[in-house]
């Protein structure tokens, strides 16, 4: 297949993408490329063409950055998990306030005030989740570590300088015993095998660590000597979870789970309050910088104890409980059911009586809930909220909205259809993942007085086509998901999904001739997903 693009391009960088990747401009082209910093200029390889921009990685440096370090990891060039670890700390803090600013004003076209990220004094062993894929490497010898980045191809690791120092020497130890215990790794090709990964998860605040067998059968044999054996080595270890995925997917954590050993569940605290975390609850993974963020959200919100809270996408309930001290009443809202349960049983331990739990989607739960609401705390995943839920808190005309975000672009488009209605009162960056491309962020929204906006009634009885035409082409939706996510999309999925949410399109053709069924496959729940985050972001829906 003939390249439409030069195999090596010098060039120079300009900035830094919002995936940590140096930006070049040159020879026309838009370049983007690992391990280049600000002002370094370099012979670039050029790997592949995605969309309008190429993809590389440096050959050759021909002048450093002053705010290049020697990293203390030896392959975080590599692996693709630390982007950062050859930057200034310093740097990477600046690097993070002006990306969630760029996101503000390109996405959201919002322009206010960024407050400068708030940092680590200690940028390095401080996630409390770590998950490391099994497998035989190409010689047969039990592996295990990271994957290459876009690749399937373990980079062994004996130590991660980002995680928490006692999960090294028990993966360690676990490659060792699995080979004892004849216990065969899993092989993504042949689907044979056993297990596929080890989640640790460890506790701050307490002497509490749970490891998580992903395995592709819940019950093995060597099970149990495999266990007593892995006790005896690290009597730290307070419970063991065997959770079942037989999938073939990038998924780590299938349904099916079995304690093997201790409670099938940890505890940890923050600002005080004690929570119980499982292996499939969401919490947040740095436990210093949770307590800087929590505490900013609250001291923003000044929550005052006539006033009911909603928490929604709340999940083992932990900023929900903690402003339950100051509220009248709190409203956890979680989808997760493992998080849901874990929620309940935290308020029992901490003695939190003002708080009521739902199982349930946030969107739906604000739709239909008929009590009152006059704080709204919100932490969405990283796809960020949905067009039902925001549009609820504005109807509803809800006081003040805490943002609390992981992904800036995400951020401000929701924030952009907020801003009907709502003022951007404070944005505060906070340094949850040092080393690496991703930022916290949580922003306070104040409901604009009436005087301040001026609601139009629009009919679209003069418009011969529907906006959304106007929006983006299949070939847009199709780029946007494969930047945004690495997956590509179909035209018929993209109309499969055009007809699902009502956007006007032309009859598909790939129907059966009762004129009832498609004669492709549906679109999965994650590609529909993605479809769905790019409607939006062209504000299709």
């Amino acid at each position: 297949m003939r390249r439409d693009f030069e195999r090596f391009i010098k060039g120079t960088c300009i900035d830094i993408s919002h995936e940590g990747k140096g930006v070049v401009k040159a020879k026309g082209e838009i370049i983007f490329c690992d391990g280049l910093f600000v002002g370094e200029t370099a012979d670039i390889e050029i790997l592949y063409r995605r969309a309008n921009v190429l993809f590389g990685k440096v050959k050759k440096l021909y002048n450093l950055s002053d705010k290049r370090i020697q990293p203390k990891c030896k392959i975080c060039s590599s692996c693709g998990g630390c982007q950062y670890q050859q930057l200034n700390y310093q740097e990477q803090l600046v690097i993070k306030t002006k990306r969630v600013k760029d996101a503000l004003e390109r996405i959201g076209h919002i322009k206010t005030k960024v407050n400068p990220c708030l940092g680590m004094e200690d940028p390095y062993y401080y996630r409390n989740k770590i998950q490391m894929p099994y497998a035989k490497d190409k010689k047969g010898n039990v592996c295990y570590g990271f994957y290459r980045q876009n690749t399937h191809e373990i980079i062994p690791v004996k130590e991660c300088v980002i995680e928490d120092k006692r999960a090294s020497s028990i993966l360690w130890d676990i490659k060792e015993l699995i080979k004892k215990h004849n216990i065969p790794v899993y092989n993504e090709d042949s689907r044979q095998g056993i297990l596929r990964y080890v989640l640790v998860r460890t506790s701050y605040h307490f002497d509490e660590i749970m490891i998580v067998l992903v395995v592709s059968k819940i019950n093995f044999p060597g099970q149990r000597n495999f266990i007593d054996a892995l006790i005896k080595l690290h009597p730290e270890i307070t419970t063991v979870v065997a959770n079942e995925n037989s999938r073939s997917t990038n998924v780590i954590l299938g349904n099916k789970e079995k304690v093997l050993y201790g409670k099938g569940v940890i505890k940890d605290s923050i600002l005080g309050c004690t929570f119980e975390i499982s292996a499939s609850s969401f919490y947040q993974v740095n436990p210093i910088q949770v307590e800087v963020l929590y505490q900013k959200a609250l001291d923003l919100i000044d929550i005052n104890n006539n006033e009911i809270v909603l928490d929604a996408y709340s999940g083992v309930g932990t900023i929900g409980m903690i402003a339950s001290k100051n509220a009248k009443e709190v409203i956890s809202v979680e989808i997760n059911e493992s998080s849901h349960r874990n929620a309940k049983e935290n308020a029992r331990r901490n003695n939190i009586t003002n708080i009521q739990f739902y199982l349930d989607d946030a969107g739906k739960f604000i739709q239909n809930y008929p009590g009152k609401i006059d704080v709204v705390i919100m932490d969405p995943p990283r796809k960020g909220s949905d067009h039902n839920f925001l549009s609820a808190v504005m109807s509803r005309k809800i006081k003040k909205v805490i943002y609390i975000s992981c992904d800036p672009e995400t951020l401000a488009r929701d924030l952009e259809e907020l801003s009907e209605m709502y003022e951007v009162t404070y944005v505060q960056p906070v340094d949850m993942f040092p080393m690496t491309s991703h930022v916290e962020t949580v922003v306070l929204l104040s409901h604009r007085k009436a005087d301040d906006y001026v609601e139009v009634e629009i009919t679209t009885d003069d418009f011969p086509i529907t906006s959304a035409e106007l929006k983006a082409t299949y070939q847009d939706i199709i780029e946007y998901v494969l930047k945004k996510y690495n997956v590509k999309v179909t035209n018929l999925e993209i109309a499969q999904m055009k007809q699902k949410y009502g956007i006007k399109e032309r009859e598909c053709y790939n129907k059966g001739k009762d004129n009832s069924k498609y004669l492709q496959p549906k679109c999965t729940k994650e590609k529909e997903n993605y479809i769905i985050d790019a409607f939006r972001y062209y504000k299709m829906i």
